[in-house]
């Protein structure tokens, strides 16, 4: 029975009848090295009050129930016991209720994640739960606003590492475990927290521990216990020194700005594998991916990407784990305010100062691509079920909602945003909240009347466009000048923003010679008369990026950027002009080739290795997704033979040689012009002073080579065998599925859809192979495009959703083009997308909400073919 799906009107029942005081839950992992055993032992106890004589019910998606007692009365499993929930019947005032069973090990991500590592065989285990996978670990009310303290107990082999929110209290030998040798590990309590941001760690792993001081004003001083958790075969790539100093101005940043002390006893960070997200903001123990740790080399731009998201989950010790929104409907009140946070503290309390900018280029891309499809929402959404919340950690809740809270610290000023940050926290630690709470502070810390402003932001969706409607003399000085609002979804916007001029310097250098501040209402036109006989070529809406909203250059504006990007001095212009053009091309309003022209004569020329990448790799989409079929391979081409002579110059050992190796491996996956230079590189034959090819790079290359290959090709095939035999690094393994699924063959393509198709990958492995069998021919892939359709709402029925997503993203058959003169909205995958929606009115909403989006992305690529020039 399938009722997993809680709904909010469900949620807001249970809130209503019952208050949560503490919970004790014993995990017996003490098999969990053994392959053969596919769950483990799981007793919650939980206490709580409730209406007298009202029913209710437990949450838990387990392997078996063995036993429920409620009040020391013990109920038949099986008549209590329906699909993941356990019902409790005719309770009392004060109540007490134990359930003994067995949950599953997850290979999804999803729960309890069980990985064995490749490179030694030892077996790890951690577990990941948000939005509601808590209840795959432990029976328990399964929703944010119930929080409670609980005390965990876990039983583990002799010799791991085992960890969880509270402090380890004690250690001792576990006789009652299922496994002989083990160790029973009891922590302490934790403060009141929800169920999503629990956590138990457990494993060999290598454990490196420090600690952070602080002194405050009234002389007293506070301790917080400090580790780092990777495994074994990574612990040479531990930068602990690095990770802990970061952490150190983070801690120090946070508990100053918040004006509120660390809430939860220890801070420690453990990077695992096979992980879904980037991290979780459990309290005392927060997980990161593994992919944080780049044993093979990383740019400056990976090193700020760690550091911005070590800020966003530490801040998230106040925004979610410390205050809590009561449902997901205010996701925002921890995303949006973790992302503006992780930005906001790289730039004030690290080295990486370029935070902002790095925000301003790709995160709010993402933001702007997720604001414009059928499915957009406002960042206050509406979300009526579990489901509905997975699908919601998005670019809207993120990015939108983090560049909506750097205009609203515009709109009334960084002091009073702080002051009700402060309030927020005094007044709601360890509780839960929605929109209006933060309204409140809001309001009293400004002095201001927000909420038509809140209204506007919060309460809408959609992206709109900011454009300088200008006129100019014979001599290019303006002479009119209007800041004009063109609302995505009907909806006008305040903005208060900047305008930059930028003019020639010396070395042709454009530099900023001024700026005008400008208060747009929530009208569509407002004059700026302050632009009147500014004679700059250059003319930058949304300068230092304060302000949400996609912009367009005026004509002397886009000529110059299209012609002088490399030469403007500051990099937040670039990141806004970079940002503006990307737009244009997705819009169908800039000519694909004039997006890839441009990245050719000024993104490989782009110092900040970060844009520098983004660049590429939306050149690499407009090639792909936004050319006509018949100057595609001329482009193509044209990108790749950049991109080698800038790899063959680059300095050795620079971030600009490895941002370029990897953006030349990919552009390489459907171009074969360069094979036997980069099969050279790869068998030592050649090599690039300076440049390490590790292993994620070294597949990437084997990908390519494999995936372009014409006809069978013995010595290729024998080397990619002697690669995988000599890695056998988690890496190497996802490499190796990758690059068995991109054989151009009928053979290779159809054992890659069995292994889609089955249950045997994890969830990296599923992701890997689902990239393999794309490449190559459309020929090999294109019939598997009906049994697609018709498999999506078994998949959807069968797998987890975390899994279902990827698999029905991944196959989505989108590789598509359009015949000249048809009409984009009558291609076949378009129209037999159309029919599945029409004929499935009754699918899982979730489902039917990646359908939707999957067409409108191939309905923007084929319109951008229709108007790109023949």
């Amino acid at each position: 029975m399938r009722n997993d799906n809680l709904t909010r009107r469900e949620a807001a029942e249970r809130s209503a009848l019952i208050t949560v005081e503490d919970y004790e839950v014993v995990l017996d992992l003490s098999a969990a090295a053994d392959p053969a055993e596919d769950s483990f032992g799981s007793v919650t106890t939980v206490r709580f009050r409730a209406e007298e004589g009202a029913q209710t019910f437990l949450d838990f998606i387990a392997h078996s129930v063995e036993s429920v007692t409620v009040n020391g009365l013990a109920l038949d499993p099986d008549d209590v016991v329906e699909g993941s929930r356990i019902r409790l019947p005719s309770l009392a005032a004060h109540n007490e209720v134990t359930v003994a069973g067995r949950a599953r090990y997850s290979r999804s991500g999803e729960g309890m994640h069980r990985f064995v590592d490749p490179a030694d065989g030892r077996t790890y285990l951690y577990t990941q739960y948000e939005p509601a996978d808590a209840r795959r670990v432990f029976a328990g009310f399964e929703q944010p606003d119930l929080k409670a303290s609980f005390r965990f107990t876990v039983l583990a082999p002799e010799g791991w590492e085992v960890s969880s929110n509270g402090v380890r209290m004690a250690t001792s030998p576990a006789p009652e475990a299922e496994r002989g040798g083990a160790l029973r590990h009891e922590f302490s309590p934790t403060e009141r927290i929800s169920t999503y941001i629990t956590t138990v760690l457990a494993g060999p792993y290598h454990r490196v521990a420090s600690e952070w001081r602080h002194s405050f004003e009234d002389g007293s001083r506070m301790t917080v216990p400090l580790a780092l958790y990777c495994r074994a075969s990574l612990a040479e790539h531990l930068d602990a020194r690095e990770l802990f100093d970061l952490t150190r101005q983070g801690l120090t940043f946070f508990t100053e700005l918040f004006d509120h002390p660390y809430p939860f006893g220890k801070y420690e960070q453990a990077f695992v594998p096979e992980y879904n997200l980037g991290a979780m903001e459990n309290p005392g123990l927060v997980t990161f991916t593994e992919e944080y740790l780049f044993p093979d080399g990383a740019t400056r731009a990976q090193y700020q990407g760690r550091a911005n998201t070590l800020m966003h989950e530490m801040s998230h010790m106040w925004f979610g784990d410390l205050v809590t929104m009561s449902w997901w409907d205010d996701l925002w009140l921890k995303e949006s305010f973790a992302e503006f946070m992780g930005a906001h503290a790289s730039v004030q309390a690290t080295d990486f100062e370029e935070a902002w900018i790095a925000f301003a280029d790709r995160r709010k891309a993402w933001a702007y691509q997720q604001d414009q499809l059928p499915t957009t929402h406002p960042v206050v959404a509406d979300i009526p079920d579990l489901e509905a919340a997975r699908q919601n950690f998005d670019g809207i809740t993120y990015a939108k909602g983090a560049a909506v809270l750097k205009q609203l610290v515009a709109f009334v000023g960084y002091g009073p945003f702080v002051d009700a940050c402060r309030s927020y926290f005094r007044r709601h630690a360890y509780g839960s909240t929605t929109l209006e709470n933060f309204l409140a502070v809001l309001e009293e810390a400004s002095g201001r009347d927000v909420r038509g402003w809140a209204e506007s932001w919060l309460g809408t969706s959609g992206v709109g466009t900011l454009s300088l409607d200008l006129a100019r003399d014979d001599d290019g000085a303006v002479t009119f000048a209007a800041l004009l609002q063109e609302p995505g979804p009907g909806v006008l916007r305040p903005h208060r923003l900047l305008l930059g001029g930028y003019e020639r310097g010396p070395g042709d250098v454009l530099v900023r010679t001024g700026t005008v501040s400008v208060d747009l209402p929530a009208a569509a036109c407002v004059e700026v008369p302050e632009l009147v006989g500014s004679t700059a070529p250059l003319l930058v809406v949304n300068d230092e990026d304060l302000t949400y909203a996609k912009t367009r250059l005026d004509p002397l504006s886009l000529t110059t950027a299209l012609s002088s990007l490399s030469s403007v001095e500051d990099a937040m212009a670039r990141a806004q002009l970079w940002s503006g053009l990307w737009n244009a091309a997705r819009d169908a309003e800039l000519d694909p080739g004039d997006w890839v022209g441009a990245v050719l004569d000024h993104g490989f020329a782009e110092p900040q290795p970060g844009m520098f990448a983004n660049a590429v790799e939306h050149a690499v989409q407009a090639v792909e997704r936004y050319t006509p079929p018949a100057r595609r391979d001329r482009l193509r081409g044209r990108l790749l033979d950049v991109a080698v002579r800038e790899l063959r110059g680059a300095d050795p050992g620079s971030d600009r040689q490895l941002a370029l190796a990897r953006q030349t491996a990919r552009l390489a996956r459907r171009d074969r012009s360069h094979d036997g230079w980069l099969r050279d590189l790869l068998t030592g034959a050649d090599s690039l002073p300076g440049l390490a090819l590790g292993s994620e790079l070294r597949w990437a290359l084997w990908t390519a080579l494999v995936a372009t290959a014409h006809g069978p090709d013995p010595e290729l095939e024998a080397a990619v065998q002697r690669e995988h035999a000599a890695d056998r690094t988690r890496t190497g393994q996802i490499g190796w599925a990758r690059t068995r699924a991109a054989r151009p063959t009928p053979e290779a393509k159809a054992e890659a859809w069995a292994a889609i198709t089955g249950e045997g990958l994890s969830n990296d492995l599923l992701t890997a192979t689902i990239a393999g069998f794309r490449l190559g021919p459309e020929e090999l892939v294109e019939p598997y495009r009906e049994p697609y359709f018709a498999m999506l709402e078994e998949v959807w029925a069968r797998r987890s959703i975390g899994m279902a997503t990827r698999t029905v993203e991944g196959l989505y058959p989108s590789d598509v083009d359009l015949e000249p003169g048809r009409d984009p909205q009558h291609h076949p995958v378009v129209a037999r997308t159309e029919l599945w929606l029409t004929n499935h009115a009754g699918a899982p909403a979730a489902l039917r909400r990646i359908l939707a989006e999957e067409q409108d992305h191939l309905l923007r690529a084929l319109r951008a073919q229709a108007a790109a020039r023949p």
